[in-house]
């Protein structure tokens, strides 16, 4: 056998390990959609509002590319056959003002009701937006995502020592970090005798914890163990004890950010379906 002809037939074996290694992909993907189809959840009655925290953003642009704020979960509900709707609130304002601008986007909307799913600081704001701005007749439930309901030690020194100058400079030029308060141990107290909960909506709440050998972002390590040695085991920013509001639907691994699919530690689709089984199977 000649060079040229070996060289043919080696070639020849790549292409053909090549094109059994793309039929072998297919077919494991085919199998496993077909998995994940078949263990896709009864839906939910109504659509989903996903509501974003604290700094949020719907759409950020970093290296030319948009990053979406809950990453990957509107196309994974939207899969799924759901409608999905998304709000756009302001960063860093006070929870009334993130709340009037909730309530007015909810009733912009052509349905009847919603499901509002809202991460960290928006569960406080569409707590507010359903009892103090008459919500609760166009929202069948809520579900809370590490939100600190009962605030967060990590809000505490954010309102303090040197932190507190820092906020002052931002005041300074018009940079209003009212949202800070709300998420204080003190603030979330005052929040809770005044805000009551609407008993037209079904509320509930998905409770996280990070594992720092697991699920947690490094950039978390440092409020994560601050956290844990002052109220027990949290998701990096809020303790799990906070975390609590209503129905719990379930408990689970993930840090903050993972609660919205920005870890690597956790699958956030999971936390999603399992938000969908459990609001059918309420019927809501």
């Amino acid at each position: 056998m000649t060079r040229a002809q070996l060289a043919l037939l080696i070639v020849g074996i790549l292409a053909l390990l090549a094109a059994a290694a793309a039929v072998a992909l297919v077919s494991v993907r085919r199998r496993r959609s077909a998995e994940r189809a078949r263990r896709a959840p009864d839906l939910p009655r109504w659509p989903i509002v996903l509501v974003h925290g604290l700094v949020g953003f719907d759409a950020l642009l970093v290296g030319g590319g948009g990053r979406r704020y809950f990453r990957g979960i509107v196309a994974h509900l939207e899969g799924r056959g759901l409608k999905v709707y998304r709000p756009q609130l302001p960063g860093v304002g006070s929870v009334p003002v993130r709340a009037g601008k909730l309530a007015d986007f909810i009733r912009s909307l052509p349905d009847e009701k919603v499901n509002v799913i809202a991460h960290s600081m928006a569960g406080l704001d569409a707590r507010y937006a359903i009892a103090r701005l008459g919500l609760g007749d166009r929202v069948a439930s809520l579900v809370t995502i590490g939100t600190p309901h009962r605030g967060s030690p990590v809000a505490d020194l954010a309102v303090s020592g040197p932190a507190k100058l820092v906020r002052a400079v931002f005041r300074r030029v018009g940079r209003p970090t009212d949202a800070f308060e709300w998420l204080t141990t003190h603030g979330a107290g005052r929040f809770n005798d005044e805000i009551v909960d609407d008993l037209r909506v079904t509320y509930f709440s998905v409770v996280t914890r990070a594992r720092p050998a697991r699920s947690l972002n490094p950039i978390l390590l440092a409020p994560h163990y601050y956290l844990r040695r002052r109220a027990g085991s949290n998701d990096g920013l809020v303790p799990a004890s906070s975390q609590r509001w209503g129905e719990i639907l379930f408990e689970c691994d993930a840090d903050h950010w993972g609660q919205i699919g920005w870890s690597l530690g956790n699958d956030p689709a999971d936390i999603y379906d399992r938000i969908l089984v459990g609001l059918a199977a309420r019927g809501v």
